[in-house]
């Protein structure tokens, strides 16, 4: 993805730069303080998203984002700003989105998860019928180690519920002890989960809620969800094998079975 920051503030401008790094390392970002010198870049370059302050000094950041819409009409606007009164503004121009400063990483991959929901559904596949797996882009993800793995199963059996790593650790140990140690495994464990799904451009599956984490149901493409919903050929997939490899999943094929 190729993402467009403009702000007339230089430390702002490095404030956001970092905080869309963070939520998409892989990206390509290209940082500028005038609106010119950005608006001659975007008429010979293709961009996806532009971060926008509303401020921009010698030019508004409505009348930018007017101008860079002329350029590249599928291009999507997010505007980053510390103004809440241009909110209205902003949608006439058919932003995408519109954020407060300071800009959280949260509120960033939650943008672009809007932003790019059907690519990253298409892209991700999660198998919990007859075992779990997953795959990006057609290959099977492998994890480093199969606590990490656990985890994410366990996220995705919770369908987009928020739990701390003490309530997760309650449930991947079974045995109801949980101290320092454990707390720090916990940790390990989340840190190599979420570094294997950057590592396969897929981290937008995770979030983080103050202490609790949670999936993102919109990012990913799952057979159980699929069957949640009725779909006919999920149904038929099904057979009586959700999640077999784990224990603590009885209870929700249980739930399945009932429907």
């Amino acid at each position: 993805m190729r993402f467009l920051i403009v702000d007339d503030e230089t430390l702002a401008l490095r404030d956001i730069a970092q905080t869309v790094r963070e939520t998409a390392p892989d990206c390509e970002l290209f940082e500028f303080t005038r609106p010119s010198q950005a608006l001659l870049f975007a008429k010979e370059n293709a961009l996806d998203v532009a971060f926008l302050d509303i401020e921009l000094g010698s030019m508004n950041g409505i009348t930018m984002a007017k101008k860079l819409k002329f350029l590249q009409p599928k291009i999507h606007i997010i505007f980053v700003t510390s103004y809440e009164q241009y909110a209205l503004d902003a949608f006439s121009v058919h932003a995408t989105g519109y954020l407060l400063k300071p800009v959280a990483a949260e509120d960033i991959r939650r943008e672009l998860t809007f932003l790019y929901q059907d690519s990253l559904q298409n892209r991700i596949r999660v198998r919990t019928f007859g075992g779990f797996d997953v795959y990006v882009d057609g290959k099977p993800l492998v994890f480093k180690r199969a606590k990490s793995k656990e985890l994410l199963a366990f996220l995705i059996d919770r369908r987009g519920s928020s739990v701390t790593l003490r309530a997760a650790a309650d449930v991947l140990f079974e045995d109801g002890q949980y101290d320092v140690n454990r707390g720090k495994y916990m940790q390990t464990i989340y840190a190599e989960l979420r570094s294997t799904l950057q590592a396969a451009q897929a981290e937008l599956m995770l979030e983080k809620h103050h202490n609790s984490y949670a999936v993102n149901v919109n990012a990913f493409e799952c057979d159980s969800y699929r069957f949640m919903e009725g779909d006919p050929i999920a149904i038929n997939n099904y057979r009586h094998d959700y999640m077999i490899c784990y224990s603590w999943a009885e209870y929700s094929m249980g739930e399945l079975d009932q429907l």
